[in-house]
């Protein structure tokens, strides 16, 4: 049929016959604030005003399917349910108390409700296409459309916010270990990024900044990541397997299980070889990235800086001891440059200009976003196929968290199109 989410969306927002409006036990009753709504536990109004007869009661509200949902629940002896003014019901069979011995009143809005409205939340929830709306979503008003995600994609950089300011907490405050580690958590991308995570707070920033020497940088990531402990004979395997036997003793350091490290199925560029490698050279380059990022004020200028390439010796090998016929230098290319200022630069800077409240910066990091180009992706594409077209990275940010954490959820009550083409 529907769930209790329904009717609290229809109690929320009215959306039912509120004239003449009266209890089961028929007696007449003014809705004067609906209350605000608890995801928590406890009753799923707090503090709403009801006016029954010509009593105004200051309390909670409680909704169910059925009135008996309310002893199936238990609240019949739980005192968390005292204050509960109103009990709001779709389909009234029983008559219900608190723990106190009190009737509580109930309105059931069965009859009260549209059909229609009942019909499009059916038709939603019941879909099975890629969106529920996938029919519908391109007849939404564009202005409707561009301001929700417009907020949708503040609630992804919110959420982003939640894991980057556990690591700043973990790292004491530390902006740049904070960077350094976010920065090699995306250049694993899906399949590798948590050894590459590891990789970073294995070997912390502290240590990279004490070496200005390419070769000495290579070796510590390379031999922190477990790559160093084969036997091959090449010259440039052999110097860094000699470098990292000296750094780690003098830093006292223990590398990775290589089995961490996934290949298969990875596009050879994507090798964490090949990028482990070009992060060496990045941080070579620009040892406080942090620092730097603040400075910058265009894309362009983060396309430059990310825009590193592998050392010469991966010209001609994705692994240690593989040589390649075809020689090729491996740089990072577009895709991944752009994805770093979206998915690294970006929620950085919007957590720290939070932390600092300047809405300048804040807004700064927005820019980029709406500077860039769309991404391309499965999620994209399949919009695009329903009419929805992303203009910038913005929008493609936008698209990416609404499927991922509304549509694939079936959160349309919660969603500004799912609710707009509710009341059609």
């Amino acid at each position: 049929m529907f769930t209790e989410d329904f009717l609290h969306y229809i109690w929320n927002f009215k959306l039912f016959n509120t004239k003449e409006l009266k209890t089961v036990q028929n007696e007449p009753i003014t809705i004067l604030k609906s209350g605000q709504h608890n995801t928590d536990a406890g009753p799923d109004f707090f503090n709403a005003q009801i006016k029954i007869g010509e009593t105004i009661w200051a309390g909670n509200v409680e909704i169910h399917i059925n009135s008996s949902d309310w002893i199936k629940h238990h609240h019949e002896k739980d005192n968390a349910y005292n204050n509960v003014v109103l009990h709001v019901v779709y389909h009234h069979d029983v008559d219900i108390r608190n723990a106190t011995g009190n009737h509580i009143p109930t309105i059931e809005l069965k009859n009260l409700i549209d059909p229609k409205l009942i019909s499009n939340y059916k038709q939603l929830i019941s879909s099975k296409n890629w969106i529920a709306c996938s029919k519908q979503i391109n007849q939404v008003d564009d202005f409707i459309l561009q301001n929700w995600l417009e907020r949708v994609v503040f609630e992804r950089l919110e959420r982003k916010s939640i894991e980057i300011n556990q690591t700043l907490l973990l790292n004491r405050n530390d902006w740049e270990e904070t960077f350094y580690q976010t920065l090699f958590k995306y250049f694993g991308l899906k399949v590798n990024s948590q050894p590459f995570l590891l990789l970073a707070k294995n070997t912390p920033l502290k240590i990279i900044d004490k070496h200005k020497n390419l070769l000495s940088i290579e070796a510590l990531l390379f031999g922190q990541a477990g790559f160093l402990n084969n036997e091959f004979d090449d010259e440039y395997y052999l110097k860094l397997k000699k470098e990292y036997h000296f750094l780690s003793a003098k830093f006292n350091l223990k590398p990775l299980d290589a089995s961490l490290w996934k290949f298969l199925r990875l596009r050879p560029a994507n090798f964490p070889t090949l990028r482990i490698s070009q992060l060496a050279n990045l941080v070579a380059q620009e040892p406080r990235l942090f620092s730097k990022i603040l400075e910058i004020n265009s894309v362009q200028e983060f396309q430059k800086i990310f825009s590193v390439t592998a050392s010469s010796y991966w010209n001609s090998h994705y692994q240690f001891g593989n040589t390649q016929k075809i020689n090729t230098i491996k740089r990072t290319g577009k895709i991944m440059t752009d994805g770093l200022i979206v998915n690294v630069v970006v929620p950085i800077l919007f957590v720290y200009a939070s932390s600092i409240q300047n809405d300048e910066l804040k807004n700064k990091a927005i820019r980029f976003l709406e500077q860039l180009n769309t991404e391309k992706n499965t999620i994209i594409l399949n919009f695009e196929k329903l009419g929805i077209k992303s203009k910038n990275a913005l929008q493609s940010q936008a698209l990416i968290e609404l499927k991922t954490n509304y549509c694939s959820h079936k959160k349309c009550l919660n969603c500004s199109i799912g609710s707009h083409l509710l009341k059609k």
